[in-house]
Parts: C-alpha cells; sequence; structure tokens
C-alpha cells in the first residue's frame, strides 16, 4: 500500500538538499496511500460527512508545513510520520463532529473496518476460515467477506488496528513495532494473538450456523 522506500528516500534526500519538486513528488507519491490508510478507519457517519480525500489533503499541508523539522531528525520512517499525522487528524475529525452532531455520532470507535472488495483481503479470509467452510461457501466472496468483516469488528480495538495495519497497510513487523512504540518481538506476538481470535471467531460462527 505505502510507496517504495527507496524511491521514497531519493526523494528525501532531494528534499533535504532544497530541491521543491522533490517535496512536491514526495507528497503526491503518498496521497493515495494517506486516503487509503484514512477511509479504513472511518466512522461510517463520519464518512457520510466527511471525504477521506479532505482529511489527507489536511495530512500532506501538515506535512509540508512540518517537513524541514522532520529531516532534521527522522526517528521514524517517513510513512510512519504521515500515518500517526494522518490518524491524530482522523481523531480530531471524530471529535469534532461528535459535538457538532451528538444524535448521530452517539460513540466514539478506534476503528472501523472498511474492508476494500481486493485479492488480498480474500485470501487472508480464505486461510482463515480454512477448514471451517464447505467448498460451495468458500467460493461465495460475499459472504465470506461479511464473515470476515463481522470477525475483525468483534476483535478488541488494538487487535483490529494491527489486522489492518499488517495486511491492508501491508506494513512489516518491524514497521508495525515503530508505529506502535513496541519492540518486534511484543508486536509479533500481538499479531499473533489477534490472528488467533480471528480464527476463533469464524469458527463460532461456522458452528452456530
Amino acid at each position: 500500500m505505502w510507496p517504495n522506500s527507496h524511491d521514497t528516500q531519493e526523494l528525501l534526500e532531494g528534499a533535504r538538499a532544497g530541491d521543491d519538486a522533490a517535496v512536491d513528488r514526495l507528497l503526491a507519491r503518498h496521497r493515495g496511500a494517506v486516503r487509503k490508510m484514512v477511509q479504513l478507519r472511518m466512522d461510517p457517519v463520519l464518512a457520510r460527512r466527511v471525504d477521506a480525500s479532505d482529511i489527507a489533503q489536511d495530512v500532506l499541508v501538515e506535512a509540508h508545513r512540518r517537513l524541514k523539522q522532520y529531516l532534521k531528525n527522522p526517528q521514524i520512517p517517513f510513512h510512519l510520520w504521515l500515518r500517526q499525522m494522518a490518524k491524530d487528524r482522523l481523531i480530531d475529525a471524530h471529535r469534532r463532529h461528535r459535538v457538532a452532531a451528538r444524535r448521530s455520532l452517539d460513540r466514539e470507535q478506534p476503528l472501523d473496518v472498511r474492508l476494500p472488495r481486493d485479492q488480498s483481503t480474500k485470501n487472508i479470509a480464505i486461510q482463515l476460515c480454512d477448514g471451517q467452510l464447505t467448498p460451495a461457501a468458500a467460493a461465495t466472496w460475499s459472504e465470506l467477506k461479511r464473515r470476515f468483516e463481522d470477525a475483525c469488528r468483534a476483535l478488541e480495538p488494538q487487535d483490529q488496528e494491527i489486522v489492518v495495519m499488517r495486511h491492508f497497510e501491508q506494513l512489516t513487523n518491524s514497521e508495525v513495532a515503530a508505529a506502535l512504540d513496541l519492540s518486534p518481538q511484543a508486536a509479533s506476538m500481538r499479531y499473533l494473538r489477534a490472528v488467533r481470535r480471528l480464527r476463533e471467531l469464524l469458527a463460532d460462527e461456522a458452528t452456530s450456523q
């Protein structure tokens, strides 16, 4: 999901050297990833009121303003720096619209899983449901996706987050560890716990049908 890190590093070097065109290319090539990251986490009610592209644009404007400061001391990779700003912007958007429309945004959700209809979603869903689905059910993608989304929503917020980070943002374990301020071992254990819980939820639903 996030752009190639080697190309990003070259653009960061250009930005550090004062190349304004490199700055523009750097931010433009991350626009789609930031927007997708926001879309994956937007409360459905908020999504009807605010366009993810608007939040992404705000993030990129802030990134442009703060880029020189980041380049002086880049403690985390650039895409993790961007996604942290995006998460902060999204939290602010939820808070603002809770105040403006309490009747519809009456509860705050740290994450609402809005999975894309792509092959990666299908692959992980089939993998986690392995042994729990009949061949006919496994061939019905819409039902499989529904079951997987329901199971993801039933996870604890921290477990939801790490599943999205690993499988839909396609972050490595070391990147997840850096983003969540965990050791690589702790991040790995948390991911394994989340996957184990997903399997349990999917198995429970299969046996209840």
